[in-house]
């Protein structure tokens, strides 16, 4: 590398005001972008509770197990069976979507769609082992993973759900879903259930997501590798090589679905991985909606599907792959949104180009097509069609030449600046020889932050410029350095770690919701709030602190920032059993429930604004 990490920065005016000997480098209505943000910074805490910025309040709006349904029984932990969890609010709550109900206050009432990333059996159930989980705990997994979808309203008491609302609908593992796009239909989407290739059942791992502009939900499947077993016992060549590409358990699943369903066992079913691993859209507001997986948006451990429109209409969704080593992407639609038409854009995510990112080392960056014929995407290397190169798209961008990322998260474009962040949660496996520019310290416990100006502001352009925006760590422990927090004195920013999921208010301020401090920094999760231009840019403040061992996911406004929704996953996660978890949230009794919060301003508090 011909420049270090630090003169780079210097160039770019970063480092003004920098103390010697310690480097510390960088972490209301819509208008200027990074307006100060008018709350007190909480501190790093270890309590087992969510607690909020002095003047607001959090409150729960719906928990792991509430029924949906008009006809779903109440839940009971120690009686628990798939037909009921079916009807129920699912486990760990990750992505979080508001859409406002057409007729209603589009700030007091709508549809949340809630993704439920995985389950914790040891936690979930009274009489849990691992290695040989019954079909009973299995299946009720399986109806406990997916989506949610449930109508809110915001009353006298604050945000509730509405049970029995006839938009309320959980989306489960066997939930029947079609492929679109070009690789439905393809040989290696085959299976004894679809001989198709072009109907799937369920929905996987969803993580983060997004919205579009007609008002549909985007989910992200990611980790489904290791809920399929017995890669090894396949016979060399394209299949398990490309299992083995996305990390398909080499033997027994660590979830051990496989003893009681097929479908998870390669040696029956070995093309069922490739259904899984795309980006679903739902229409929210049609419960009878068959759900699509859009092929043409590529295959990997998506980590979310943030949207934005081009200038010229074209719709462009970004997406990271959640894993160490991995590579940034977006997608651009062939054609435009049809803002006068909503069923006209239902097709549009089925054409298109999917791109990746390479980050030069001089703050450049290209936006490389990931297209049949292109460079070294042909059959000499085992791509024989699109189709190919979207069900193989890890092994097509290790092709291009695409920067190998800390794991890149969420990737989101501001309203405002027009800047896209980029998530880089961590790698502890980089090595010295192995740092880069945009990826610039090795055992990077901590993560950072990208912040990318596409060419023109265009989302569909080509090339961009990029910079860190910041390197997270604790600022008050010289051993985390170098980190980044502009040009403000260490004590006057909130500890952060482990970045994860993005928000923007109406200020265009960055809301950090971040997985992984109690392992990092000794302290519990939260929410963090940072002006991203003005005077007080790269000034992070801690805003929520959740439960023990509880991950902070969503981070979702409604439309005039009054109320900010999160989402608590795992609480009282770890190793540890039904009864005996390190978290009694939010019920006071174990086991804990992951829940979506919904905070608010204190009344006589000032603005109702979220953050102002």
């Amino acid at each position: 590398m011909s420049e270090t990490f630090e003169t780079v920065l210097a160039r770019r005016t970063f480092l003004k005001g920098a103390a010697a000997g310690v480097t510390w480098l960088a972490c209301p209505a819509r208008g200027q972008a990074g307006s100060a943000l008018g709350f007190s910074p909480i501190l790093l805490l270890s309590q087992d509770a969510v607690i909020v910025a002095d003047g607001y309040s959090a409150g729960v709006v719906i928990r792991w197990g509430d029924p949906l349904t008009a006809d779903a029984p109440e839940f009971d932990v120690r009686n628990q069976t798939p037909e009921a969890q079916a009807r129920q609010f699912g486990y760990n709550c990750d992505f979080l979507g508001f859409f406002p109900l057409p007729g209603a206050d589009p700030n007091a009432a709508g549809l949340l769609a809630v993704n439920h990333e995985t389950t914790v059996g040891a936690i979930m159930f009274e009489n849990y082992v691992a290695a040989n989980a019954t079909r009973r705990q299995v299946d009720i997994e399986m109806a406990a993973m997916g989506l949610s979808i449930v109508e809110i309203r915001r009353g006298a008491r604050g945000w509730e759900y509405v049970r029995g609302s006839a938009f309320n609908r959980r989306l489960t593992m066997e939930t029947e879903m079609l492929l679109t796009g070009p690789a439905a239909g393809h040989e290696l989407m085959k299976t004894s259930y679809d001989p198709s290739g072009r109907r799937v059942r369920g929905t996987l791992h969803n993580c983060a997501g997004g919205k579009t502009p007609w008002g549909t939900v985007l989910t992200a499947e990611e980790n489904f590798h290791g809920f399929f077993a017995n890669r090894n016992a396949l016979p060399a060549g394209e299949v398990r090589s490309n299992h083995e590409r996305y990390g398909v358990s080499t033997g027994a699943s660590s979830r051990r679905w496989e003893l009681h369903h097929d479908r998870f066992n390669v040696t029956r079913e070995p093309n069922e991985p490739f259904r899984f691993g795309w980006i679903v859209e739902i229409d929210p507001y049609d419960p009878g909606f068959v759900p699509r997986k859009r092929t043409a948006l590529g295959r990997t451990k998506h980590e979310g599907a943030a949207t934005v429109l081009a200038p010229d209409g074209r719709l462009v969704v970004y997406s990271g792959d959640d894993q160490q080593f991995e590579y940034v992407y977006k997608f651009v639609t062939r054609d435009r949104y049809n803002p006068s038409r909503r069923e006209a854009n239902f097709d549009l995510l089925d054409d298109g180009v999917l791109f990746v990112a390479r980050f030069l080392s001089d703050g450049s960056g290209i936006w490389v097509p990931l297209l049949y014929g292109f460079g070294p995407l042909v059959p000499a290397n085992g791509f024989f069609s699109q189709a190919d190169v979207l069900i193989q798209t890890r092994r097509a961008a290790d092709f291009l030449g695409a920067t190998r990322m800390d794991r890149p998260e969420d990737v989101e474009a501001n309203p405002v600046n027009k800047k896209v962040y980029v998530s880089l949660t961590n790698n502890t496996q980089r090595t010295a020889a192995q740092i880069d520019l945009a990826n610039p310290r090795a055992n990077n416990r901590h993560g950072h932050i990208l912040e990318v100006t596409e060419a023109g502001d265009n989302s569909a352009a080509t090339r961009f410029r990029w910079e860190v925006f910041m390197l997270c760590g604790n600022p008050h422990n010289p051993a985390d350095a170098p980190i980044y927090f502009a040009e403000f004195d260490p004590y006057q920013v909130s500890p952060i770690s482990n970045p994860d999921k993005f928000a923007f208010d109406l200020q265009g301020n960055l809301w950090i919701a971040t997985d992984g401090q109690p392992g990092a920094i000794n302290g519990n999760d939260g929410l963090y709030a940072v002006p991203t231009e003005g005077p007080e840019r790269g000034r992070v403040r801690q805003f929520l602190s959740a439960p023990m061992q509880g991950e902070v996911c969503g981070p979702e406004f409604t439309p005039d920032n009054t109320t900010l929704f999160c989402a608590i996953q795992h609480p009282g996660n770890g190793g540890a059993l039904f009864t005996r978890a390190v978290s009694n949230w939010p019920d006071g009794a174990q086991p804990p429930k992951p829940s979506v919060l919904a905070v608010t301003k204190n009344p006589g508090a000032g603005s109702p604004v979220i953050g102002s």
